[in-house]
């Protein structure tokens, strides 16, 4: 039997986090999965974490759950040694972990405090952490030349579309394509691949409370395609490029929106 692989996923317990997941037990991973979840009343919450352990149990991959803010030091620590203790190795990094402003105000009114908060969990924590996993991926290669490592960051249709009620969120997205090029260039020597997901209009609990007015556009062609993207259609680009599909394209911004970023009369 093969040795399963192993990915750690950040923000996994549900949404496009959680379908990422789900593609890569499918495909032999076993996963660690991070979350910070809260309950309505603030407290933290285990409830999405452990049904999404037991779904890819039931898949076949050994997973181990963390909660964590992946814009803390010490959290992001926390899940490095977690999976360091537990699996010993790390094939598959993706960052998932998001979060959109609290709310949404015109540029013009954005505070640095929403700023500070969105940054840090968008682009600061994804690109520390990357660079901790990169540097161990690197020893991991140097003793085992054999073995395939990859890196994959979930940004945006937002990396490269105004919206200026949330331009936080979108300069966020932006850099974490600038952070996937600068990674893909550091590691292309060590063979290590990394890659960017775009994910479009995506039916997820971030999502749910502009419904309607998707819908709307969405039915009258703002996607070629005219439906709502599903978190299963991020997992399988992302397991397109954990199956090694893809090794040869490093750097590679690919977009799962439906043909939103075509530009079409």
């Amino acid at each position: 039997m093969a040795e399963r692989k192993i990915a750690m996923v950040t923000g996994a317990s549900r949404g496009i986090g959680k379908g990422v997941a789900l593609e890569l037990a499918r495909l032999g991973y076993d996963v660690v999965v991070n979350h910070f979840d809260i309950t309505a009343d603030g407290k933290p919450d285990e409830s999405c974490a452990e049904t999404t352990q037991k779904e890819l149990e039931t898949l076949g991959a050994t997973c181990f759950t963390l909660r964590g803010d992946i814009g803390s030091p010490t959290d992001r620590e926390s899940l490095v040694e977690l999976t360091k203790k537990e699996f010993g190795r790390c094939e598959l990094l993706v960052n998932n972990a998001g979060v959109g402003p609290r709310k949404r105000l015109d540029i013009l009114e954005t505070t640095a405090e929403s700023y500070d908060w969105v940054m840090n969990i968008n682009l600061k924590g994804p690109f520390f952490l990357t660079q901790q996993i990169a540097n161990w991926m690197v020893k991991q290669k140097q003793q085992n030349p054999e073995r395939s490592y990859r890196i994959v960051n979930i940004s945006s249709i937002s990396a490269y579309t105004s919206s200026p009620s949330r331009a936080e969120y979108c300069i966020s997205k932006a850099g974490v394509s600038m952070v996937t090029a600068l990674f893909a260039d550091r590691l292309a020597p060590y063979n290590i691949g990394v890659f960017e997901i775009r994910p479009g209009i995506i039916a997820t609990d971030m999502t749910s409370v502009v419904k309607e007015k998707y819908d709307k556009l969405i039915a009258e062609g703002l996607t070629p395609i005219r439906r709502w993207g599903l978190p299963g259609d991020i997992g399988k680009a992302v397991g397109a490029i954990a199956d090694g599909k893809l090794d040869f394209s490093t750097g590679q911004a690919i977009n799962v929106d439906g043909g939103f970023h075509l530009r079409h009369l």
